[in-house]
């Protein structure tokens, strides 16, 4: 089978791989649309470490091609949709009660693209597919369920793990789709003011229809200053889904004593985060910093899918750009790549495999 990745760092392209087997318990699914994503160009630039002859990709729908012996809810032709993250459930990580994504080793449950070949390949395989896949819902349009899979799920753990509560004043650094999700998470989770920190056109004007009731931007001057002129006292919740080493430092200062600083942003290996003890209160202030991974399984991604189903939010406005075809992935994974100012999010429908 054929499937676009990696050969290595700074090397993507269409690799020929084997068809994976299919295991008792597990599931080969034919992708029908799928999504490039930050995390994928992030590898291939080597921020995930050393690969070779990986397919990439993480966020599908698909059909079913192929179920294990031990496979009781799914048959060949069900539509699916994959979460991101698929634990080994099996594994002691995942009885860890804050999240399934660490089942055999942090982050563990991440298994396309770190561990094994992704979804954007003619057929590729999933773990344990009882449990870690959803039949599509009627009614649902694919590219809306394929947002929940990580962007919904990302940003919304990013909404969990800052406690949100009814009023509170909420910023969300970094307003690409995972922190347009966070926003709109925050907003669902009864966010008074909603502070976002972003500046491409395109994610201004979804940030506001997500709940925004503030912008600001860097280049308007430093965030944390802008930050403390609109609240006098700073946020009560902070929510980190992008920027660079330097960002976790302005989301402590920005946070009041007693605030959470939620981080759903991937850092580089490389990167120190550092920030003055001033900024924690000298240690004494209680504000309590968290970064947590998105949590896997099938029950999450169908609470996910049951918001949308009953009106709660449209994910679709984050959809940017659409592709048609297979061989389409390579374009929209450049396009990912190249972050070109009018990108949200890229998907790609493959209508031409069978």
């Amino acid at each position: 089978m054929k499937g676009y990745g990696m050969f290595c760092i700074g090397k993507p392209g269409w690799l020929e791989k084997e068809l994976p087997a299919c295991g008792p318990l597990d599931a080969l699914i034919r992708p029908t649309v799928v999504a490039p994503c930050s995390s994928d160009t992030h590898a291939m630039h080597g921020g995930a470490g050393e690969k070779r002859n990986r397919i990439l990709g993480h966020e599908a729908v698909g059909v079913v091609t192929e179920t294990g012996a031990l496979v009781t809810k799914f048959q060949p032709g069900d539509t699916v949709v994959v979460p991101c993250t698929t634990p080994d459930w099996l594994a002691p990580g995942v009885q860890n009660p804050v999240s399934f994504a660490h089942d055999e080793r942090p982050m563990g449950s991440f298994k396309f693209l770190s561990s094994k070949d992704g979804v954007f390949a003619e057929r590729f395989h999933v773990n344990q597919a009882d449990a870690n896949l959803v039949k599509l819902p009627e009614g649902i349009a694919p590219e809306a369920a394929l947002m929940t899979v990580d962007m919904m799920s990302t940003g919304f753990h990013g909404a969990e793990l800052a406690e949100i509560g009814f009023g509170d004043t909420v910023v969300v650094i970094g307003i690409g789709p995972v922190g347009l999700m966070a926003a709109a998470g925050a907003a669902l989770a009864g966010a008074g003011r909603l502070i976002a920190v972003g500046t491409r056109p395109n994610c201004v004007r979804a940030a506001k229809e997500y709940g925004a009731t503030d912008i600001i931007s860097y280049k308007d001057g430093d965030i944390v200053q802008q930050v403390m002129a609109l609240t006098g006292s700073g946020a009560d919740r902070v929510i980190v889904a992008g920027g660079n080493q330097n960002t976790l430092g302005q989301a402590v200062a920005m946070t009041r004593e007693t605030g959470i600083i939620a981080n759903v942003n991937f850092f580089d290996a490389q990167d120190v985060l550092s920030f003055p003890a001033l900024h924690w209160g000298l240690g004494m202030a209680n504000k309590t910093i968290r970064g947590g991974f998105c949590p896997g399984g099938a029950r999450r991604i169908e609470k996910l899918l049951a918001m949308i189903a009953n009106g709660r939010i449209d994910p679709t406005k984050i959809i940017s750009h659409r592709f048609q075809g297979f061989a389409a992935i390579e374009e929209a994974f450049a396009l990912m790549d190249q972050k070109t100012p009018d990108l949200i999010k890229p998907v790609v429908f493959c209508g031409d495999l069978d």
